[in-house]
């Protein structure tokens, strides 16, 4: 099944082409069949640079493309007027040291796929753009990251949103709130305000394998659930790793409200076992419904990629 006009599902559209997964074996065999020679190059594990201290992100955000066509003059200027060029730039310190030396943390350094998940995310925005992947329901929404590591996306993305909550083990913790201070002075002591970014953004302990090891009555010790269930959970590029794939599903369904939240997941494509490995385990229960969203052309250029939403659905209770 596949869209081919656009669908909204809660804060999320699905762009036409996208498709719902119900194969893991069907899923990989078109991801993998679609790489070129330009996607395979290499590019390592991932990391933008883990040689530095601290990196300097630029963000180069453009007017909608249509206010530059030879069309519509009056329409272009009353565009322009509205939506200029915009740069936004972002430092972000890294732990270098820490992923040498502490096992299995890979967090501590910039990872390309949440630049260009960010990057995607605030062009749409800036643009207005009408196949923006959120809707205009994003400026309220409870956003929850899993995996944030330095807090890239928590930075970028908190004008965006109503509230946002990043979240990893307790080792990475300091780095994120180190980078919220670096770019919204005084944090967490900043008043609200249009001018105040960074007021909504709040810094939390989630341990996936604690979550996993912990029996379902006693997770809120763990990790405690809010009132309001998040709308939208992020995953960019966390799965890499099989032993990291259960606590992983654990945490989404976890963190997930059936019939609200929209669970987004980016991945940079590596090794097709570990891809098929985790689409079998959230299709497994059978209450998952997942798609493909079609942002081949947006995301990033000959870059191995891929998007996926899932929603749980609502379980019918019998009598």
């Amino acid at each position: 099944m596949d869209v081919d006009s656009e669908m909204r599902r809660g804060l999320v559209r699905l762009p036409p082409g996208s498709e719902k997964v119900t194969d893991a074996d069907e899923e990989v065999f078109i991801l993998y069949s679609k790489s070129t020679p330009s996607s395979n190059k290499f590019r390592g594990l991932g990391y933008l640079d883990s040689h530095k201290d601290t990196l300097t992100l630029t963000f180069e955000l453009k007017p909608p493309s249509w206010s530059n066509s030879s069309t519509g003059k009056h329409k272009r200027k009353a565009a322009s007027r509205v939506v200029q060029e915009k740069t936004v730039e972002i430092q972000l310190a890294q732990d270098k040291t820490a992923l040498r030396t502490r096992a299995g943390d890979t967090g501590s350094v910039v990872w390309r796929a949440s630049v260009d998940f960010a990057q995607l995310i605030l062009q749409q925005h800036h643009a207005k753009s009408p196949t923006s992947i959120f809707d205009e329901g994003l400026r309220d929404a409870r956003v929850l990251e899993l995996g944030s590591g330095t807090g890239l996306l928590s930075i970028a993305l908190s004008p965006l949103v109503g509230h946002y909550t990043a979240t990893d083990i307790a080792e990475l913790l300091p780095l994120i709130r180190k980078n919220l201070s670096l770019n919204f002075p005084g944090w967490p002591n900043v008043k609200q305000g249009a001018l105040a970014a960074g007021h909504n953004i709040s810094v939390e302990e989630l341990d996936w394998v604690k979550i996993l090891s912990t029996p379902a009555a006693r997770r809120s010790q763990v990790f405690p659930l809010p009132s309001s269930p998040f709308d939208i959970v992020l995953i960019v590029d966390c799965i890499y790793h099989p032993t990291l794939l259960p606590p992983l599903l654990g945490a989404m369904d976890y963190v997930s409200t059936a019939g609200t939240t929209a669970v987004v997941v980016v991945m940079e494509l590596r090794a097709e076992d570990v891809t098929r490995e985790f689409l079998e385990g959230w299709l497994r229960s059978g209450e998952w419904e997942v798609w493909r969203m079609c942002v081949d052309a947006e995301l990033a250029e000959d870059t191995p990629y891929v998007m996926w939403v899932g929603w749980k659905t609502p379980q019918v209770k019998s009598d």
